[in-house]
């Protein structure tokens, strides 16, 4: 099987980035691109991203998850702690978090560590995820081999009537990370594929510095 690909293009011509027009905080930056694609292109899933992690066998691997919220700390998402990139963070914490957003010809790239954060917090969103959400996650051993769908179909209705009229808590392997930056890089299509690219690298006491890379 071959395919040639050589005459796929696409000119990016939207918007720019300038040096002038950068906060001195990306995550400034980041909360400005992510309302404008947001509001603008709703074609795109705007909190869906890639987190890419060092796995157990030593390769990497991208998968891409729901962003559920960003601070000037940084960047938070759920999933089970024994998952594969469960694993994985808890091995090597280093991570990378890459969001695509093609409607606005844009991209961002994170760098840094994550780590777990508080239980009460994770309390809390669990509590408002929907109740087959919560159900799900209790169903799921993520990432583990199973023989058939059936088999997940059946333990979920098992477990729909065990909780039926009961509240359902959180199970203590299933929680939020957040990914603290250490250096996010803004990239925005340019004709010519003389893209504007901007990263931040976090210096200390939360000062950035600031560099316009070649394309």
């Amino acid at each position: 099987m071959e395919k040639d690909l050589s005459n796929y293009r696409k000119s990016y011509e939207k918007q720019e980035l300038l040096l002038k027009d950068v906060p001195e905080n990306p995550m400034e930056l980041f909360q400005k691109w992510f309302y404008e694609v947001d509001k603008f292109f709703i074609e795109d899933e705007t909190n869906a991203m890639t987190v890419s992690t060092i796995g157990l066998d030593g390769f990497p691997k991208n998968r891409v998850v729901l962003l559920k919220r960003f601070t000037y700390e940084g960047f938070i998402f759920y999933t089970n702690y024994n998952s594969e990139k469960g694993k994985a963070i808890d091995k090597n914490p280093n991570v990378c978090l890459s969001f695509f957003w093609h409607g606005a010809e844009r991209q961002v790239i994170i760098k840094g560590k994550a780590e777990k954060i508080a239980e009460n917090l994770s309390d809390g969103y669990f509590e408002s995820r929907p109740r087959g959400s919560q159900l799900g996650a209790l169903a799921s051993n993520q990432s583990e081999v199973i023989e058939s769908r059936d088999v997940i179909e059946k333990k979920l209705l098992k477990l729909e009537k065990e909780f039926e009229g009961k509240e359902i808590t959180r199970p203590i392997n299933w929680g939020g990370y957040m990914v603290r930056p250490s250096e996010i890089e803004f990239w925005q299509g340019r004709p010519n594929r003389l893209h504007d690219r901007i990263r931040f690298t976090l210096q200390t006491d939360y000062n950035w510095k600031i560099d316009r890379l070649s394309p």
